[in-house]
């Protein structure tokens, strides 16, 4: 009887996450409902008109609302005490190799059932809810990823951030906050990051300590093992939304205004060789994968990742992924390796996920010789920042040549750098579009096309500001946009920044 309760409830991990929201409700509340009517009833029986609106200001505060967050806390040891005795039980019991060649839901009904027997044989004293979540969390780290189940179900949540078995963060809003579940021990949290991994054909262990990989919904994740993690296995998921974000919904957020998206989506229509700079966790993928939407489908596109997270929806695309070496040190594909290759692969626009070293140089290459509209990211603070980084990698990557060839080189590759950024209050911007002009001697010259300006914050600590033009009435791309058609929209885009600057 109890096995159908908990089938029929899917998100019994939900209300151990939330007890606020679930618990009270369901069991405490109806007695106190009923007790305040009886009592309210009684002194006057006659007074129909009066009795109702009493017991009504009641039930609208009840007591234990406020009680449930310490309620979870109190319960905490006794409840994790209680799953790893019944976890111990069950991994005793059960045949791990002959429940994998079990689909998901009958493996996870036969779990449910033997839950249910180890629990009444054990005679453990539980409430419905605390059964039901216990149900939940141990077919979770039987079959899925353990206590990480119910936040990546959270479509709100950017990141997830563990470090160690009992500390737990969250990014919502663009704010860090710590949450209310737990690993088991150190040993389950790294059972789970061999998990994850293990799914990309990677491993994490002593010999092998760092590792990017991706959940199949294409979010990110990084796991640094001990012994270089200390306090235990520290794993970072940066979390795709289901509904891949576009330019409409980045207007409606307010990172760029609607002239400005109107200005990006000729950039990438029109084929212009595209950088996008910014810090760590300014949005650059998210902007990246709202760019190639605007790419023709007809066009052939390879991609070259460490970790694949881009979401192309074109039908002609080639995926590439870069490799780690094995436990003897070989095997390794570089992101060089993949960019070398993809020259050989008739592409017509190469996208790069992430640029990190030597491979801007045949990135650069590529864009200089017939593949334009190629993408790439950059880790930087600022577009002139931008440049200076990609001459930098140049350098690194054993490159011997004059400080002006390298700067030629880049001038004669990139038209445009977009600069994302990630404000204090946690809000995320685009704060630069700017173009690369070309050279007066050994400088780089560039323009700014738009630039964010903040005024201020409002009372609740949100920044305040607008995107405006600079007053360039035609970019260096202009003839390349009429080629496309897209002149005469280029033109209203800019008019109109300027209009609302005015």
């Amino acid at each position: 009887m109890f096995g159908k309760r908990g089938m029929d409830s899917g998100d019994a991990g939900v209300p151990e996450f939330r007890p606020a929201a679930e618990t009270p409700q369901q069991s405490e509340p109806p007695a106190p409902v009923e007790t305040a009517v009886r009592v309210e009833q009684r002194p006057e029986p006659g007074t129909m008109t009066e009795a109702p609106p009493a017991p009504a200001k009641t039930v609208q505060a009840p007591p234990p609302a406020p009680a449930a967050k310490p309620a979870h806390k109190e319960r905490g040891e006794s409840y994790y005490d209680t799953k790893s005795q019944v976890f111990a039980a069950l991994i005793d019991t059960i045949d791990l190799s002959q429940l994998a060649n079990l689909d998901p839901d009958t493996a996870r009904e036969e779990i449910r059932d033997i839950v249910n027997d180890i629990i009444a044989i054990k005679n453990f004293a539980m409430s419905i809810s605390e059964q039901e979540g216990l149900l939940e969390d141990i077919c979770n780290d039987v079959l899925g990823y353990g206590p990480l189940e119910p936040l990546l179900a959270r479509d709100d949540i950017a990141d997830i951030m563990v470090n160690g078995a009992k500390d737990i963060f969250i990014e919502v809003d663009g704010k860090v906050e710590e949450t209310g579940i737990r690993f088991r021990d150190n040993q389950q949290l790294l059972n789970i990051c061999q998990r994850i991994v293990s799914q990309v054909g990677r491993r994490v262990d002593e010999s092998s300590p760092i590792c990017d990989a991706r959940l199949p919904d294409g979010s990110r994740v990084n796991v640094i093992a001990p012994p270089l993690a200390i306090d235990g296995a520290a794993l970072t998921i940066r979390k795709f939304k289901k509904d891949k974000l576009t330019l409409d919904q980045l207007v409606k957020f307010g990172a760029i205004s609607k002239e400005g998206a109107d200005i990006l989506q000729i950039i990438g229509r029109v084929r212009c060789n595209i950088v996008i700079s910014g810090g760590t966790g300014s949005g650059k993928t998210t902007l990246l994968n709202c760019l190639t939407q605007y790419i023709d489908s007809d066009e052939r596109i390879i991609t070259c990742e460490d970790t694949a997270e881009l979401q192309l929806k074109q039908p002609h695309v080639v995926r590439l992924e870069t490799r780690p070496p094995n436990i003897e040190g070989e095997g390794e594909i570089t992101m060089r390796d993949l960019v070398k290759n993809c020259l050989r692969m008739r592409p017509e626009r190469i996208v790069v996920g992430e640029v990190r070293g030597p491979e801007v140089f045949d990135l650069l290459q590529a864009m200089n010789t017939g593949h334009d509209g190629s993408m790439g990211t950059i880790h930087s603070n600022s577009p002139r920042e931008c440049l200076s980084r990609m001459e930098s990698m140049i350098a690194m990557g054993g490159f011997s040549l004059p400080q002006k060839t390298v700067r030629e080189i880049i001038v004669g590759s990139v038209d445009v750098v977009i600069q994302a950024q990630r404000l204090r209050d946690g809000s995320r911007r685009i704060t630069e579009i700017t173009e690369v002009i070309g050279m007066e001697g050994d400088v780089v010259i560039t323009q700014d096309l738009v630039k964010y300006h903040m005024s201020g914050e409002d009372s609740s600590g949100k920044i305040i500001g607008k995107h405006v033009s600079t007053g360039i009435g035609r970019p260096k791309f202009w003839d390349r946009a009429r080629y496309f058609g897209e002149d005469q929209r280029l033109a209203a885009a800019l008019d109109a920044m300027e209009t609302q600057e005015d």
